[in-house]
């Protein structure tokens, strides 16, 4: 129990990447659709507006990895006191923001652009104390 407690903060920012990256995996792979038509709305007029498709299924890609990553990452920290998998994780996390940033921006949705960047500061917390551990 002693090792769970000391390792409650990457426990916690794993957890919160995990629902968050699995969550819209999941709901792209079932609402493909949907998240499409609203893609293609989002990014028409803008250079990104023929590769919505492709993106689209990169982001999912990205999104499925962070989290895998994250939950293996997790059963890594809380068994193994192994955080290798979960600063893997963190960056994949990372990245998938990145990439849903420059859409955003792209997109000129500065407000969902801020939405991004308020999940990013408890990624890139979690890549912070994963490198130093």
């Amino acid at each position: 129990m002693q090792g769970i407690l000391n390792y409650a903060t990457e426990i916690l920012l794993l957890l919160f990447l995990i629902i968050t990256f699995l969550q819209s995996g999941i709901d792209k792979v079932f609402d493909w659709n949907g998240n499409l038509t609203w893609l293609k709305e989002h990014f028409a007029g803008t250079p990104l507006q023929n590769l919505v498709p492709a993106l689209l299924g990169v982001v999912l890609l990205s999104e499925i990895a962070a989290g895998i990553l994250c939950a293996i990452g997790l059963f890594q920290i809380v068994v193994l006191r192994d955080g290798t998998v979960a600063f893997y994780g963190a960056i994949m996390s990372c990245i998938s923001l990145l990439m849903l940033l420059f859409g955003q921006r792209t997109a000129k949705d500065y407000d969902g652009a801020k939405t991004i960047a308020i999940y990013f500061v408890p990624a890139i917390f979690l890549v912070f104390l994963l490198q130093n551990s």
